[in-house]
């Protein structure tokens, strides 16, 4: 039998994945399922999370959750929906992220913007998985966590409370990776490029500053996270990152924002 032919144990394997109305968290999600896990798709859109579920390879396989994880009462909902479906969680996936506008640089940001882009990014996925971790330890069960972080994460991106927010995350998958391992859960994370789709309105001419020529689109993901997710494939690999950018990280593209005045 192929070492890829079976990434995942469809009578073992449930996921939760947030954001994945849209972008790289539907092309994820979409993934999962057609390799037959049961997958919850949180999204703070419900035409967006119904489509997503209409698209589905196996809609039977995808069950919709609809909640605005900024509010850690709805993430307990959303963990309450999973755990009531599907008994146990073995693999969580975090995309969800605010819109970001590039008109909220450090001057302009306004304090809800700031505390919405960390509550939904850093505070939901520092809750949800600690409380998926929780259930996979009294159950000496293995599990498997993906956060999308950023390549600015490390880089300004004239948007400090999404930058902020990303290098958190990004510093938050070594933290629980390192405290998870010894129960066998690994934590990754995910650092998209400049991908198409989503919450990012990619400019085409930025194409030139990537290698590969093209801007990248979320299904490019899709297969890299499926791959770290599996716990047969990556089974050795925990607080890694995993840059898919088309080569883009190695230019420097971001010039300063247009400040008025």
């Amino acid at each position: 039998m192929s070492l890829l032919s079976t990434p995942f144990d469809p009578a073992r394997d449930t996921a939760v994945v947030t954001g994945a109305g849209n972008g790289i968290g539907r092309a994820i999600a979409l993934a999962l399922v057609g390799e037959g896990v049961r997958t919850v798709l949180a999204d703070v859109s419900e035409e967006r999370v119904s489509a997503a579920v209409k698209a589905a390879a196996r809609p039977e396989l995808a069950l919709p959750w609809v909640g605005d994880l900024s509010s850690l009462e709805s993430c307990d909902a959303l963990l309450g929906t999973a755990v009531a479906a599907f008994g146990q969680v073995t693999h969580f996936v975090h995309s969800a992220s605010p819109p970001r506008r590039e008109a909220d640089h450090a001057l302009a940001v306004d304090r809800t913007t700031w505390q919405e882009m960390h509550a939904v990014n850093l505070d939901a996925g520092f809750h949800l998985s600690r409380e998926i971790a929780k259930r996979l330890i009294a159950a000496k069960q293995p599990g498997s966590f993906l956060f999308l972080t950023s390549l600015h994460a490390g880089t300004p991106r004239n948007l400090p409370h999404y930058s902020t927010a990303k290098a958190a995350m990004a510093m938050l998958v070594k933290e629980l990776a390192k405290t998870y391992g010894r129960y066998n859960i690994r934590v990754n994370a995910l650092v998209p490029g400049a991908i198409a789709a989503g919450g990012f309105i990619a400019d085409p001419s930025l194409a030139r500053h990537i290698p590969l020529g093209r801007l990248g689109e979320a299904d490019d993901l899709a297969p890299m996270a499926l791959a770290v997710l599996s716990n047969k494939l990556s089974a050795y690999v925990t607080g890694a990152a995993f840059v898919v950018d088309g080569g883009l990280s190695l230019t420097n593209w971001f010039e300063p924002p247009e400040l008025e005045g």
